[in-house]
């Protein structure tokens, strides 16, 4: 339980006097103003999240990671770019939720901005007659204060006179003397009664003030208590967010425990192979002992030869060369 209470420190000995009730209002103008820097706080967290949202999903569409991998690394690869743009989407979610956050803040500042007027009219009206009293009963005092010197001198001139000047004299001394008591009295009632006025005034005053600061002090605990929920429940959306981004990597995680270099390298192996047999080794050859020892090629495979009948004798026509034959051979004569 708290002992401080405005009602109770917040007064001054001058009865003009307004630095308590102006103590109060302007920290409740800071705190107001606090409230706005906290909102717009949200506002500017909230482009953030968004333009920082928006640039993850335009990475994860546009920008290349790794797009001629194969087989369960790029699958991998693939949930990977898929969660970043999910991540993408959860930062847009969050910024629209700040904004959120941010509206809630505002309506709460205008809303106690909007009760709180109503009693500062009042106590602005309340103190500018309680001052215009004030000043009407000091007025009032300083003629009355005047009467009673003027009365003063009217008593000490009839005493000081009382032997020295004549009949006629002494009743125009004494008529002056009734006549500033006469001023006196009207201007003690009229003091007697702007002090009786002040008084009440005072007196109004001084309830409106203690509700007032009771006011103020209702709403500052509640702006107090507002403002610590709402930054609890900000950080309560960060760390939501924190959450489902590890939710999200942690899908990528469980895409690359699937991961296999073993099934990747067969993968690649089977898919692009191009042969399994290397080239034979080139040897040295010497020229001259290639010439030396070199021995008609074969064919390994036999060819069948096809084989004529013997050739006829040839003959001679008149005026031809004479044809001969030796050993099989055919000859000319000329």
């Amino acid at each position: 339980m708290r002992e401080a209470r405005f009602r109770d420190h917040f007064w001054s000995t001058d009865l003009t006097s307004t630095v308590g009730y102006d103590s109060i209002i302007q920290h409740l103008n800071d705190g107001r103003k606090n409230c706005k820097e906290f909102e717009d706080f949200l506002k500017e967290r909230a482009i953030i999240e968004e333009k920082y949202g928006k640039e993850l999903i335009n990475l994860s569409k546009k920008k290349p990671c790794g797009q001629t991998e194969l087989n369960t690394l790029k699958r991998s690869l693939d949930v990977f770019k898929q969660q970043i743009d999910n991540v993408g989407q959860g930062h847009i979610q969050l910024a629209q939720t700040l904004r959120e956050e941010a509206k809630k803040m505002e309506d709460f500042r205008e809303k106690q901005k909007l009760h709180r007027k109503k009693i500062e009219l009042l106590m602005e009206a309340i103190h500018k007659n309680r001052n215009l009293q004030y000043k009407k009963t000091m007025e009032a005092k300083r003629l009355y204060e005047q009467r009673c010197r003027d009365k003063d001198e009217a008593e000490q001139a009839v005493h000081r006179n009382a032997n020295l000047v004549t009949q006629k004299q002494q009743e125009k001394l004494f008529l002056k003397l009734a006549q500033t008591k006469s001023i006196l009295e009207d201007s003690d009632r009229s003091y007697q009664q702007s002090v009786t006025t002040l008084e009440k005034i005072r007196e109004e005053w001084q309830k409106e003030h203690i509700k007032a600061c009771e006011f103020f002090e209702t709403q500052e605990c509640e702006r107090i208590s507002y403002f610590r929920n709402a930054l609890w429940l900000h950080v309560n959306h960060l760390s939501l967010d924190c959450v489902r981004k590890d939710e999200k990597y942690e899908e990528v995680r469980r895409s690359l425990e699937m991961c296999s270099i073993e099934k990747d390298i067969d993968f690649f192996v089977n898919l692009r192979k191009t042969g399994s047999s290397a080239p034979a080794p080139v040897a040295y050859e010497n020229y001259y002992s290639t010439q030396r020892n070199a021995t008609p090629v074969r064919s390994p495979v036999p060819v069948a030869i096809s084989r004529r009948g013997p050739l006829p004798t040839p003959t001679s026509a008149p005026g031809e060369p004479d044809y001969a034959t030796v050993d099989g051979y055919s000859l000319i004569h000329h």
